[in-house]
C-alpha cells in the first residue's frame, strides 16, 4: 500500500491516504495541486511535513520510473536505444544485461523500430513511448505519469494504455486529463484546492461528479 500521512507540501495538504496497488489515475481542476502530489510521490521534491509511504519505504528508497508532460525537457542522449537504457547505465548496470533489457522492453512495446532512430526526429507521440520505456526497463516499484497523454491523439493513447495496463509495475500513478483513460484505472483521486476530495472506484468517484465536467463522455452516453 502507498500510506500518506499528515502531508504538507506548498498548496497540498492531505491528512490520510490510502492507496492499494494498481494504477491509480489523479484527476481534477487546473492548480489543484496534482502535479505537486506526483512530484511527491516520484520523490522529485520532498514534503514540508508529513510523509509518503511506499510499502513502508520513502518513495526516494525505491526504483521510480517517472514521465512527464513534456519528455523532451528530460531528454540526455541524442539515440533513443541510448535514453531507453539511461537509467540502468547509471546504475552501474553490465552492459549485456543493459543491452538485453532495452531489447525486450522494446519488443514488449512494438518500438523496436524506434531504436536506432535519433532523438531529435522522433514525433512526440514517439518522445513519449521511448520516455515511458525508459521508465519501464529498470522495473520500478512505482511508475509516475504527469499528464503524459496530454498531446498525444487517440491511437497513440490506446497504445501507450495497453502497455500500461500490461506492465508488471506495482504501483501506476498517473495525472491524465482524459476522462475515459482515468476511468480504466483501478483506482481514482479528485483532487482540488490541493486536498482529496474524493477518492475510490471510478465508479465511486465518478458518480458524484456526474454533473461536472470531469464525467466521461462515453458514460453520460450509456442508455
Amino acid at each position: 500500500m502507498i500510506e500518506v500521512y499528515g502531508l504538507r507540501y506548498r498548496n497540498i495538504g492531505i491528512d490520510s491516504l490510502t492507496i492499494p496497488p494498481g494504477i491509480t489515475s489523479v484527476i481534477g481542476p487546473n492548480g489543484s495541486g496534482k502535479t505537486s502530489f506526483l512530484r511527491l510521490c516520484s520523490g522529485i521534491a520532498e514534503p514540508e511535513a508529513g510523509e509518503i509511504l511506499i510499502d513502508d519505504k520513502k518513495p526516494r528508497e525505491n526504483d521510480v520510473g517517472w514521465v512527464n508532460e513534456f519528455p523532451d525537457k528530460n531528454i540526455l542522449f541524442s539515440r533513443a536505444s541510448d535514453e531507453i537504457a539511461s537509467a540502468l547505465r547509471f546504475s552501474h548496470q553490465p552492459c549485456m544485461e543493459t543491452n538485453s533489457a532495452v531489447l525486450t522492453i522494446a519488443e514488449t512495446m512494438d518500438i523496436m523500430h524506434l531504436l536506432d532512430r535519433a532523438m531529435r526526429e522522433l514525433s512526440g507521440g514517439e518522445k513519449v513511448l521511448i520516455a515511458l520505456a525508459a521508465a519501464l526497463v529498470q522495473r520500478p516499484k512505482i511508475l509516475v505519469l504527469d499528464e503524459y497523454d496530454s498531446h498525444l491523439d487517440e491511437t497513440r493513447c490506446l497504445q501507450i494504455e495497453r502497455v500500461i495496463q500490461n506492465s508488471a509495475v506495482p504501483y501506476v500513478i498517473r495525472c491524465t486529463q482524459q476522462m475515459e483513460t482515468a476511468a480504466g484505472g483501478d483506482y481514482l483521486l479528485y483532487l482540488e484546492n490541493g486536498c482529496i476530495s474524493l477518492s475510490g472506484s471510478p465508479a465511486h468517484v465518478f458518480t458524484s461528479l456526474s454533473q461536472t465536467p470531469f464525467y466521461p463522455l462515453s458514460w453520460r452516453c450509456k442508455v
